[in-house]
């Protein structure tokens, strides 16, 4: 038999067959758009000589195509070839978020001509074009990339573009043709720090100015990636954003929650983008030489023509050139993310730390507290062993009369141990170190105690509850006090952080020590009772010091401000009350807490056996991984979804949607919850609790969110499940000690109560003057249907909305929200405007009052900055507007049960009661009350909540408290 080669048919040349023996498929996908810009600003302008035609970019580009085109020759080039083009500036993420890449401006004039003529020249070169109305170039080039590694092959994205990095992993390369680099997961890592799988979620936080993706405001990609290696994921670090330490990356993540979930929506990649072109038609082929030399001529690139020839690029020296993207097999590098570490300290020229004094023996601590209190202001600071106030070592104690005169009182400080076998080695004789020289511990306290309780002196703290609480555990209770932290909170609450090193660097451009300077960091770490007494001294004195200027400089705007009332009413009672809060602690049940774990166990280790029996094989029902490859890959559930990184998306709302007519996904979801549940709360808890008293002290943070809400952290109580059974169990385990009940009393829908108020809306305030359901006398009024005859689902509807519209939710949001298209919620968002117009008049009011104002205020005065609604950034500015219109109705509420727990312990002193308050989480507040007087301590709690708005403020509807007793949480709620 003669071999005859398959002839060529006139209007395909003829492809690279792919045998069983011949190379595996290679797609190379060209992001042109990218190349067209970079084309454009690369080269100087360039018009054609016959007419003007502008082509600049039109020749760089074609210089670009044709040198990949000569570069990829060789065993290892693609066997698939394709340019991706952007097709328009609307896409499916403009329906999603309105103003998605809506400052970007138009392009040059001069390069809107050039955009067709670019397409013309990638058919020449032989390349097939690919673009999809609705579509982002880069979710097309995800899809095929997602298409070419389900076929087993391999693709290579020749672009640098960052938004394509989340893609790399698993057979999927970048190459950057200028630089001639790959980047694959090692680059990503070094770069921005985290590897390519979690690339969506730090462009979530970071946003992207040039697509106006808002993120979130002030996070950087350094400070992302850190966050993301210490949470892991997202989802994770938003769950736990309130345990941050930092207050304003805190404050961000709780305020900008929705912002920053929306964003991730934006940055994320389809995978499922409706391309029909298969990928065979991107067969790498020859260009038609007379196709190739017929536009090149048009064009007039006359150099470019004699380079291109025939339009057949051979090798580099006539050799197999091995195409740079080789290293798809490479083996990967992931190294962990180092933090940056610290500045160091910059010392203003009016700090002269020299000047602190370490005071060691009576007669200097006498003459020092002298001149304090003649002063009658003095600036005060607790050093200690360990975070938690209720169970810290003092090691000393700093005070502060003016500039540079400053000094620590070191009380507990010791030599730091010898490494050795049992943490000390003297071979085997004592410690023949000198004894630091300290004044007797309880003598220095007794004296300290006369200034500290001093009703002539003010003290000036620093986030004071911290020190009011550690003085407390030692019989001291330090009043009258200012506390700098918070009186910037009040003038300035959303422009910055209220720390202590942040406010100093802003208000007196000094740099304080760092703590890491004094301690040392990571494993050689020591406690502050273990540095030198020079070194300690200049920490401990320089931040009594610090915090004196800066109430000299802070306190006196108040009054200049209007704010006096506000800081005096709302913040500067507080510290005291939570510090005896965090104390007290709540009690919890170690035996339910151990038994609830173990039965989260077993439940889990039961749901997991059913679960590889529902797959037909074991597997890990931890790894969203598998999850996606069992679901889809092996039991072929319809309805999945990839993720830009290749990986099926096993989120929980995929696996709702799937449990409606599966079993596995519900399995999967139960055996998640009850591993939350146990990871954080049964076993967290029993850590926690204290072991002599069973009891678990939480810290608050009052500067934690720009509305006045606390914060709650080491545990964090404010989010415990409550609507789950297996959530209610874990508040089961929080108990009253013997003899004693649990009050739980929680404001009824105080924020919608609000809302009326404060938006003068009739129809809400009558329903809730007459005690009617609220979301029924919504969908009452909305729908048309008569209270007596609601139905479930329409009242669920209504409260959706009720809720959603205090957020400013939008369309899209409340679609997923109900499972229904965008159109019907937009709908259902406009029946409730035409409904209550004064819903409307107020939002359109707020945003009018923080475009000239930059701030709003609460009812009680409490302002409320939103720099966001000054940004350059169109997202940012929306979602200002929508953070100013909630602020005065989550701020009021906030504001309320601040009033009312400052005036909660005398109400109950007053009535000769000794309940007390434990905990406050959000709306609601839990007591600890004997339990003959129950009944006496619910009236005045209930009292005093209801009333807790005047006589500031008269509300146009009634506070109603829910009050309850019960022996733990969970019955008392």
């Amino acid at each position: 038999m003669t071999d005859t080669a398959a002839p060529e048919t006139p209007d395909r040349p003829q492809e690279r067959e792919l045998t069983q023996d011949g190379p595996a498929l290679r797609l190379w996908m060209i992001d042109a758009s990218a190349y067209i810009f970079r084309a454009y600003h690369a080269l100087p302008p360039l018009t054609r000589k016959s007419d003007g035609l502008p082509v600049g970019a039109v020749q760089g580009y074609c210089n670009m195509l044709w040198k990949l085109i000569r570069d990829m020759k060789g065993a290892d080039g693609p066997t698939h070839l394709v340019a991706i083009f952007d097709h328009s500036e609307k896409t499916f993420r403009n329906e999603m978020y309105d103003q998605y890449k809506a400052n970007r401006s138009a392009p040059p004039e001069d390069l809107i001509p050039q955009f067709p003529l670019v397409r013309q020249a990638t058919a020449a070169f032989g390349v097939h074009c690919l673009e999809l109305p609705g579509y982002e170039a880069d979710d097309l080039i995800a899809t095929y990339a997602c298409r070419a590694r389900d076929a087993g092959g391999e693709a290579v994205i020749v672009s640098s573009d960052k938004d394509l990095m989340q893609l790399i992993g698993g057979g999927v390369v970048m190459w950057d043709p200028m630089k001639d680099r790959v980047l694959a997961e090692d680059a990503v890592m070094e770069k921005f720090g985290v590897t390519p799988d979690k690339m969506i979620d730090l462009q979530a936080l970071i946003g992207d100015s040039v697509d106006n993706v808002p993120g979130a405001p002030g996070i950087g990609p350094k400070t992302a990636a850190q966050l993301l290696d210490e949470y892991g994921d997202l989802d994770t670090l938003l769950e736990r954003a309130g345990e941050i330490k930092q207050p304003k990356r805190r404050e961000t993540l709780i305020n900008f929650r929705e912002q920053i979930l929306l964003s991730r929506e934006l940055v994320k990649l389809t995978c499922d983008a409706p391309a029909s072109d298969p990928i065979d038609d991107f067969a790498v082929r020859d260009p038609d030489p007379e196709t190739l030399a017929a536009f090149l001529d048009e064009m007039e690139f006359r150099g470019l023509r004699a380079r291109v020839g025939d339009g057949k690029a051979p090798a580099r020296d006539g050799t197999a050139f091995v195409a740079r993207p080789k290293p798809l097999t490479a083996p990967v590098v992931t190294p962990r993310y180092a933090p940056a570490q610290p500045t160091a300290a910059v010392e203003g020229q009016t700090f002269d730390l020299e000047a602190y004094r370490c005071i060691q023996t009576l007669e200097e601590l006498n003459a020092f507290l002298a001149r304090a209190t003649e002063a009658g202001v003095v600036g005060f600071d607790t050093e200690t062993d360990a975070l938690s106030a209720t169970h810290a070592g003092l090691c000393g104690v700093s005070l502060a009369i003016g500039p540079n005169d400053a000094a620590y009182i070191p009380l507990t400080h010791e030599h730091p141990p010898v490494a050795g076998a049992g943490g000390l080695d003297f071979g085997g004789e004592t410690d023949q170190r000198e004894a630091l020289t300290q004044i007797d511990k309880p003598t220095a306290l007794a004296r300290l105690k006369s200034l500290l309780e001093n009703p002539a002196v003010l003290k000036v703290t620093q986030n004071g509850k911290y020190d009011l609480a550690v003085m407390a555990q030692r019989g001291i209770r330090v009043a009258p006090i200012d506390d700098t932290m918070l009186i910037s909170y009040v003038l300035e609450g959303g422009l910055h952080g209220h720390g202590m090193d942040e406010l100093a660097r802003l208000h007196l451009g000094h740099d304080p020590i760092p703590f890491k300077q004094v301690a040392g960091t990571g494993k050689a770490q020591k406690s502050f009772k273990h540095v030198e007494l020079k070194p300690a001294t200049c920490y401990a004195a320089e931040d009594a010091d610090v915090t004196l200027r800066l109430w000299r400089i802070l306190k006196p705007r108040l009054a200049a401000a209007r704010l006096t009332t506000v800081y005096e009413t709302l913040e500067r009672p507080l510290p005291a009350v939570l510090a005896d809060m965090e104390r007290a602690g709540i009690r919890v049940d170690p035996a339910r807490l151990k038994s609830l774990s173990s039965e989260f166990g077993m439940r889990m280790a039961e749901l997991e056996t059913r679960a590889h029996e529902l797959a037909g094989r074991p597997f890990n029902v931890g790894s969203p991984r598998q999850i996606g490859d069992i679901l889809f890959g092996e039991l072929n559930m319809t309805g999945g979804k990839k993720t830009a990184s290749g990986q099926w998306e096993t989120g929980a709302a995929t696996l709702e949607t799937l449990a409606l007519t599966h079993e596995l996904p519900r399995v999967l979801l139960d055996w998640r919850q009850l591993s939350k549940l146990k990871g954080t709360y049964t076993d967290a808890l029993i850590e926690a609790a204290d072991p002599n008293t069973d009891r678990v002290h939480t810290s608050y943070q009052l500067a934690a969110a720009t509305t006045g809400r606390l914060a709650s952290s080491d545990p964090n109580l404010q989010n415990i499940p409550i609507r789950t059974e297996t959530g209610r169990q874990i508040r089961q385990a929080f108990i009253a000690s013997p003899g004693h009940v649990l009050i739980s009393a929680d404001y009824s829908q105080i924020e919608l109560r609000l809302l009326a108020h404060i938006g003068d809306i009739p129809e809400l305030k009558r329903a809730f003057a007459a005690g009617i359901d609220i979301h029924t006398a919504t969908a009452s009024e909305m729908f048309g249907v008569p209270v007596d005859q609601m139905d479930p689902e329409t009242r669920r509807r209504a409260k959706a909305i009720n809720f959603g519209i205090v957020y400013g939710i939008s369309a899209f949001g409340l679609a997923a929200q109900l499972n229904i298209d965008q159109g019907e919620a937009g709908a259902y968002i406009k029946t409730y405007f035409e409904r209550f117009p004064g819903i409307r008049s107020y939002m359109d009011k707020t945003k009018t009052e923080v475009r000239e104002q930059g701030f709003v205020e609460t009812c009680f005065g409490r302002r409320i900055h939103i720099p966001a609604i000054h940004s350059k950034s169109g997202a940012e500015r929306q979602f200002g507007e929508r953070a100013a219109i909630n602020a005065p109705i989550q701020g009021a509420a906030a504001d309320i049960i601040r009033r009312a727990m400052v005036r909660m312990p005398g109400a109950l002193e007053a009535a000769g009661l000794s309940t007390t308050m434990l905990l406050q989480v959000h709306d609601e507040l839990v007591f600890e009350a004997p339990e003959a007087e129950a009944d006496r301590a619910i009236a005045v709690i209930k009292r005093v909540m209801e009333g807790a708005a005047e006589p500031a403020v008269a509300l146009s509807v009634p506070l109603v408290v829910e009050a309850r007793a019960a022996g733990n949480w969970d019955e008392a709620h």
